[in-house]
């Protein structure tokens, strides 16, 4: 896989409403009570989206209101050529009602930071945006004169929400009227594409590689690992993937992981291929010899900032998956399911590396300690070591890309044989 490839469809893919998606593979060895081997991420990022009245104007300007959705670095959204992608609601010519995607892909929005002319302090103290005053994208300067037509098509209430020009260019984009549009959900997103970058084009210049990265890799490995009829004859558990929505403000949706929707696929899927089976806890014994990887980017050490790292764990780019620790459970790995998932990467001569947070700072988390929680299935949690994270523009290494997506593929490929070997004393 050449790392064009991914960052091709990273680009294509970065402004897609993806709310939650699980697929999987069975193969011709499964019994009942055999397990799962799962790669869960997520699919948001950190950014602005749209209120529910998004227009308003100031001194000859016509503004769009947004709300932050996640924890931003939210500085680097301003000066940046920005513009809307999300989804609506579209009526029909029959009167029937359709969900559809739309991307604006020209530079419509913009935040422009305050001169320092007249911000004089902004170096010494820092820049400190409020964010709900400060943050608020410029869409056009204000028209004396609305032509009939744009009146005649800004009546509804429902339009009145937002400015009819806006509604314009979003009707043009999707090819109907401005009066069939009836709910509209967008996020504002950068316009720049994707790069290679760096004297050697080593570095992805991208938004959302937290966590689209992932993503993709997982989604990739799994179908790689799946083409061929050698890679089904000899598995004996069920490779799936599952991605979530809402993971950067906690995951307590109906399309976060903290609903019950991959173990009811789970529990379906065990049901289905159960058949005639009439024992008990066919679900539960598949959970006991299940595993899952939680695949999250992970915190490279900045060179300008090492002290931020702990002295010994000081992941790098271009050196591997990086395993995430935590004895306070802010990360769901255990040193067994490291050891695991270490071993996989050792017999494909794939490199890994740790991470645990300093004892003086906090510690974020993943999906991966609330999908561990919810059956208690085993989980190590780890990701790609990048720099920037939830900057509008992010960095990582384009190596680590295809590591991640051999030792994601390696996992599907080979835990099963790996996990037999292992004899637990409980």
């Amino acid at each position: 896989m050449g790392p064009k490839a991914w960052w091709t469809i990273l680009l294509y893919t970065k402004y897609v409403f993806l709310s939650c998606f699980c697929h999987w593979r069975k193969f011709c060895r499964y019994t009942v009570g055999n397990g799962f081997h799962v790669i869960a991420a997520h699919t948001d990022s950190p950014c602005l989206k749209l209120k529910p009245k998004s227009a308003s104007s100031k001194s000859g300007y016509l503004l769009v209101n947004v709300q932050t959705y996640g924890s931003g670095l939210w500085h680097t959204w301003f000066d940046r050529d920005l513009s809307v992608a999300g989804r609506v609601i579209v009526r029909g010519s029959d009167g029937s009602f359709m969900h559809k995607l739309v991307k604006i892909k020209r530079p419509l929005l913009r935040v422009p930071t305050l001169a320092i002319h007249l911000d004089r302090t902004v170096n010494k103290d820092g820049f400190k945006p409020n964010l709900e005053s400060h943050l608020i994208p410029l869409l056009s300067t204000k028209l004396e004169e609305t032509s009939l037509e744009s009146k005649e098509k800004s009546t509804s209430s429902s339009k009145a929400a937002h400015h009819p020009l806006f509604m314009q260019v979003l009707s043009d984009e999707l090819n109907c009227d401005v009066d069939d549009i009836m709910s509209i959900e967008l996020n504002v997103c950068d316009t720049q594409p994707s790069c290679l970058g760096g004297a050697n084009n080593e570095f992805i210049f991208s938004g959302r590689l937290d966590n689209l990265a992932s993503s993709y890799c997982a989604l990739r490995a799994l179908i790689d690992s799946c083409k061929s009829s050698g890679d089904l004859s000899s598995e004996h558990a069920i490779r799936m993937v599952a991605l979530f929505d809402n993971e950067e403000v906690g995951s307590d949706s109906v399309q976060g992981a903290g609903a019950p929707t991959m173990f009811q696929a789970m529990r379906r899927i065990v049901s289905c291929l159960a058949n005639e089976y009439i024992g008990e806890g066919a679900f539960e014994r598949a959970i006991r010899h299940s595993f899952l990887v939680s695949a999250d980017m992970a915190h490279g050490v900045h060179p300008n900032f090492m002290d931020k790292h702990e002295e010994h764990h000081r992941p790098e780019l271009q050196k591997g998956l990086v395993i995430k620790h935590n004895a306070n459970q802010r990360y769901a790995t255990s040193g067994v399911t490291a050891f695991l998932f270490k071993e996989i990467g050792k017999i494909h001569n794939l490199p890994t590396q740790e991470f645990v947070v300093r004892n003086d700072m906090g510690c974020g988390s993943t999906i991966g300690p609330i999908l561990a929680s919810g059956v208690g299935i085993r989980t190590v949690d780890c990701g790609i070591a990048q720099l920037s994270m939830h900057s509008v523009r992010e960095i990582c290494g384009k190596e680590d890309v295809d590591i991640a997506y051999k030792h994601f593929k390696a996992f599907y490929q080979t835990f099963s044989s790996i996990d037999k070997k292992l004899q637990v004393d409980f």
